[in-house]
């Protein structure tokens, strides 16, 4: 039986248990109401299940192609304040949770400069329109984060422009599948750990020049941290790296009133799947194995960057935030 028969399997015992339940008594309509797969809320109820169709984007996608369109939070996301006045660097911030963390921060009160390459341009204008539509300052910076030194001009610009800098998103990430090692050639290697592992720490060294107390760094690591897929191999390891880097830069930087974070996510529903990051046929069941039955959206992530670099989290340093649907997270 496949994971797509489960999930389905899965889903229409469950209701059939719900509609059973709620004849009996409330309490168990509650129980079954809760059952593996049930909605947590009602907006998560209308989230999508597997099976997804088919498609294919050449690297790096495009969210404004994907079938069916993700959710960022661009109607939902409603802010109170909790980063008013602080500026923000995130990169990948055009799509995925990328630009789901930007739209909150702007509405939070932050004004945000995003990274993203310049394949990626038609989605990172939507992202600028709606940064600006909060009445923050929105700065574009396209480049490749591959680079030592388009790294380092990258924070300078955004210090620059946004005048200083407080929060930096280490977000980007290249994800390709690859079914064994020896399909993994060293220029493939070389581009996943330059863009996942070496260009957070160049941008982390030049944001930390910059910085001053109160600041926070936020970097995204991944369940695949401690629970890596076979075909997942450089990605897997880059993600494991980087949650050893948050925890040992929170240590090194907390004399320096800055703190480091990490949001870890499970399966989301991002331009990393259909632009190489999965087989096709683990794309039509994105998800379909979490204990939720289907993939995150990037919409309900957004708030854990937000609490990553809450000020009045003031005593949470070298954590790591996860969100996995029930999957659990690295530690």
């Amino acid at each position: 039986m496949s994971d797509i028969d489960t999930s389905r399997r899965t889903f229409v015992v469950g209701a059939g248990l719900a509609t059973a339940a709620a004849g009996a008594s409330p309490a168990l309509a509650q129980e079954a109401a809760n059952a593996v797969g049930a909605p947590t809320t009602p907006a998560a109820a209308a989230y999508p299940k597997p099976p997804f169709p088919p498609q294919r984007q050449p690297w790096p996608g495009l969210a404004s192609k994907m079938t069916p369109r993700p959710d960022h939070g661009e109607t939902s996301y409603k802010g109170s304040g909790k980063l008013t006045g602080k500026r923000a660097l995130i990169t990948g911030g055009d799509s995925g949770i990328g630009r789901a963390a930007a739209i909150a921060y702007a509405r939070e009160g932050a004004d945000v400069a995003i990274n993203y390459l310049p394949a990626e341009e038609p989605d990172a204008r939507e992202v600028i329109a709606l940064i600006r539509a909060e009445g923050r300052r929105a700065v574009a910076i396209p480049g490749d984060l591959r680079d030592e030194g388009f790294c380092r001009k990258l924070v300078e610009q955004a210090a620059r422009e946004l005048g200083g800098l407080d929060i930096l998103v280490n977000n980007a990430a290249r994800q390709q599948t690859k079914p064994a090692i020896a399909d993994i050639s060293s220029a493939d290697f070389d581009a996943t750990m330059k863009t996942n592992v070496y260009a957070p720490f160049w941008l982390t060294k030049a944001a930390v020049a910059r910085m001053t107390a109160g600041a926070v760094i936020v970097n995204t690591s991944s369940e695949q941290a401690s629970d890596p897929s076979e075909d997942l191999v450089d990605y897997a390891l880059t993600r494991a790296a980087v949650l050893n880097f948050t925890k040992s830069m929170a240590k090194q930087l907390v004399s320096k009133g800055i703190r480091v974070n990490a949001v870890a996510p499970g399966p989301f529903w991002t331009p990393l799947q259909v632009s190489g990051g999965a087989t096709q046929e683990k794309l039509q069941a994105f998800g379909s194995t979490s204990p939720m039955g289907r993939p995150g959206q990037p919409a309900e992530i957004a708030a854990l960057f937000v609490a990553a670099a809450d000020p009045s989290l003031s005593y949470s340093t070298g954590q790591v935030f996860g969100s996995t649907g029930g999957g659990g997270q690295p530690a």
